[in-house]
C-alpha cells in the first residue's frame, strides 16, 4: 500500500483513537462527580494532551486526501459514534430512539459534504 492510499486510512485510525482520548477528557469526570472540579479539569487536560498528540497528526496526514471540512466532518462523525459507545457503556446512559434519528439526521448531513459537486 503507497502511502498516499495508506494517509486516509491512517487519518481515521489516529481520529477514533484520538476521539477516545476526547470523550474521557471531556466526558469521562461524569462518573467520577464526587472529585473535586479542580481535579477534575487537571485530569482532563491530561487527557487531552494525548488527543491532541493524535489529531494533529491525523489532520496533517490526511490533509491533501481529504479537505479541511472532510476532516473535520469524520471527526464529528466519529465523535459521535465514540461519544455514543462510552455514554452507554462508561455512563451507564441507554440511548434512546430520537439520539440514533438527531445521529443519523448529523451523519446524512455529512453524505453531503463528501459530494463531488
Amino acid at each position: 500500500m503507497s502511502t498516499l492510499t495508506a494517509a486516509p486510512i491512517i487519518a481515521i485510525l489516529l481520529l477514533i483513537a484520538s476521539n477516545v482520548f476526547m470523550t474521557f477528557a471531556w466526558y469521562g469526570h461524569l462518573a467520577y462527580k464526587s472529585a473535586p472540579i479542580w481535579a477534575a479539569i487537571f485530569v482532563s487536560w491530561g487527557i487531552a494532551f494525548f488527543e491532541y498528540c493524535l489529531q494533529v497528526p491525523a489532520n496533517r496526514i490526511g490533509h491533501g486526501y481529504f479537505s479541511a471540512a472532510q476532516l473535520k466532518t469524520i471527526q464529528e462523525v466519529i465523535t459521535l459514534v465514540v461519544f455514543a459507545v462510552f455514554s452507554a457503556t462508561f455512563l451507564n446512559e441507554p440511548l434512546r430512539w430520537n439520539h440514533a434519528v438527531g445521529f443519523g439526521f448529523i451523519a446524512f448531513g455529512a453524505f453531503f459534504v463528501f459530494l463531488k459537486v
